[in-house]
């Protein structure tokens, strides 16, 4: 892959105390960044951020919900590659520059990710029982042997969600009627991983920390924890594309327990 064009579309949302430190972040890229924001839900306080760093605001005209949201996220950007930006999080300088290097490594890629650490109580972590697992999944897929093999990711998948949905760089120019589903309202991401990994491309795994996880009691990872029921749907119906009954229901229950480490 000759040019690697890239967006980071920022999906801001109400008043968040941490937005700042998201856009501060992109814009100490090593290599320079288009960076937009879109929202469902403007206010005076995402206009004069968008305006101090002169960044374009989109606003939708639909209500909010995660899946409408990352969807015209991803309508707002023009390049072939894009970055939905989670207001709470922040960006290592070298993420743009990494992924640039092994996308034009890549065959066809679909996603790029990277590995993460965790921000708590303003602490960063890098190393816990929930990081360790989800890097012995993403092991599977780490080595670039594997990184369009469709048997590798489908089996790292069936683990479990082991892609930090924020590290995520999606080639939207590759599949362009790819959707989030807006019928989703916590596994969205682990739905529409395993809907790009039936299709022909890669899924690149760059195991360098190169983003942080804001975890906190106003976030979507805590808000989508504390929606047990419909998260235990979501994510039981996802392992039942790739298990049976049996083992669905015993694997929900070893992943009900990983999720604990993301409780505040």
């Amino acid at each position: 892959m000759d040019e690697f064009s890239h967006t980071f579309v920022v999906c801001a949302y109400k008043e968040s105390p941490f937005l700042r430190d998201c856009l501060v972040s992109l814009t100490k890229q090593t290599l320079p960044a288009r960076i937009l924001m879109a929202t469902s839900t403007p206010n005076d306080a995402i206009r004069s951020l968008a305006e101090e760093f002169g960044v374009p605001l989109f606003i939708s005209d639909k209500p909010s919900g995660i899946g409408r949201d990352w969807n015209f996220a991803v309508s707002c950007a023009e390049t072939d590659f894009v970055t939905i930006a989670h207001q709470d999080d922040v960006y290592q300088p070298d993420y743009l520059k990494t992924l640039q290097e092994y996308g034009q490594k890549a065959k066809d890629p679909l996603i790029l990710f990277t590995d993460y650490g965790e921000l708590r109580n303003g602490a960063v972590i890098t190393e816990n029982k929930n990081l360790k697992i989800k890097r012995m999944i993403n092991a599977l897929i780490k080595r670039k042997l594997f990184w369009h093999s469709k048997f590798m990711r489908n089996r790292a998948l069936s683990i479990g969600n082991a892609i930090c949905c924020p590290s995520v760089c999606l080639h939207r120019s590759a599949y362009p009627d790819f959707r989030f589903d807006e019928s989703m309202a916590c596994s969205l991401d682990w739905d529409a991983w395993n809907r790009l990994a039936q299709k022909k491309g890669s899924f690149v795994y760059v195991p360098e920390i190169l983003m942080l996880h804001r975890i906190h009691e106003d976030s979507e990872t805590t808000k989508q924890l504390e929606a047990d029921g419909q998260r235990f749907q979501e994510d039981y119906a996802i392992f039942r594309r790739y298990w049976p009954t049996f083992i669905a229901k015993w694997l929900m229950k070893k992943y009900a327990k990983s999720a604990d480490s993301n409780q505040i």
